[in-house]
């Protein structure tokens, strides 16, 4: 390769990067949902094949019920969720009454063994602070949340279209020999698939079991406490243990002795454990995947892309672990 057409390679590729940092960078708020089409794409990609390739179905039909159907069964159970959660706030009062319950009881108990006052003008300015804070918070979140499924949606739609084309374009770009092309290729979907089926099924089954201690130990919207201990699963480490400690010191505040042991050794137990066995269970089945890398993984991803990061950031530390084995047995085995 002569100096000029080394200079056009390199020009074209420092461009290239450029370029795509630039545009990266400014679009960066649409990366969630470019992230959500692609795990909902590898969910839905064998019900394209099937319905475009097999059964000869027009491409834009099939597009449509395949959106449809993610409509109902993703998009359809959390705004059930949504509505479910707003009527038990509007018109059921166990939740807020609970809640105000466990609040008085704390309150009470302090003055009684330590004579401080927990609502005084200070610590309620200092409350109010927080929860304006958590407020403002929570609706950034939630419009966040809106423009992130509405962009999903769009780019889901354009990938279902041309999902064959697409794959394909991808795939020619990848540089590796046909045999690594295939490993990285299955090595995404297959990571993808895992977590996005796992780590909701986990979630569910550690809700499930919480709730059964929260429901036993008569703890007050112990359904409240079950639904936050669903979404503490994808924390790492710490866990469901961010919800079920404070109960538990909750119930030592009250004088619960008892009910306080008892929680305490069933989440320790069961529920930590249920954790560990479903989890490994799962991903075993589904991806074989180290439990390391799925623990640091979600650490690096939610740094890195928000919620997606429960799937993408494993995804990332398994790709360089297999660019790393690629890059062993293409150079260092061949020399040796």
């Amino acid at each position: 390769m002569s100096t000029k057409e080394k200079y056009w390679k390199y020009s074209l590729v420092t461009l290239i990067l450029g370029l795509g940092a630039l545009i990266v960078g400014e679009l960066w708020a649409f990366v969630s949902g470019l992230l959500g089409a692609f795990t909902i794409f590898v969910l839905v990609r064998r019900q394209m094949i099937t319905l475009t390739e097999r059964w000869h179905w027009p491409r834009l039909l099939a597009t449509i019920v395949v959106l449809l159907e993610v409509a109902v069964i993703i998009l359809g159970p959390l705004t059930l969720i949504g509505w479910a959660t707003v009527d038990r706030i509007q018109h059921i009062n166990m939740d807020i009454s609970g809640l105000q319950q466990m609040v008085d009881d704390i309150d009470r108990q302090i003055k009684r063994r330590l004579g401080y006052d927990l609502f005084t003008f200070d610590n309620l300015t200092m409350a109010t602070g927080y929860m304006s804070r958590g407020v403002q918070y929570v609706i950034g979140q939630v419009s966040s949340m809106a423009v992130t499924l509405v962009v999903l949606v769009f780019f889901l739609y354009f990938i279902l279209v041309d999902f064959r084309r697409i794959e394909r374009y991808v795939y020619e770009l990848l540089p590796f020999k046909e045999e690594h092309r295939l490993r990285v290729v299955n090595e995404i979907y297959r990571m993808v698939r895992s977590n996005a089926v796992g780590i909701p099924l986990l979630a569910i089954v550690q809700g499930l079991v919480a709730y059964a201690a929260y429901f036993f130990f008569d703890l007050p919207s112990a359904l409240l406490f079950a639904v936050l201990t669903c979404f503490a699963t994808i924390i790492p480490i710490i866990g469901t243990s961010i919800v079920w400690v404070p109960l538990v010191v909750y119930l030592l505040i009250l004088g619960r002795w008892v009910d306080a042991a008892g929680l305490a050794a069933y989440c320790s137990i069961i529920l930590i454990n249920i954790d560990n066995v479903v989890r490994f269970i799962l991903q075993k089945r589904l991806a074989d995947t180290h439990p390391l890398i799925t623990v640091f993984g979600v650490i690096l991803g939610l740094s890195l892309f928000g919620f997606w990061g429960i799937i993408f950031g494993p995804l990332l530390i398994s790709m360089f672990l297999l660019l790393v084995n690629i890059f062993k047995e293409e150079y260092l085995d061949e020399e040796e």
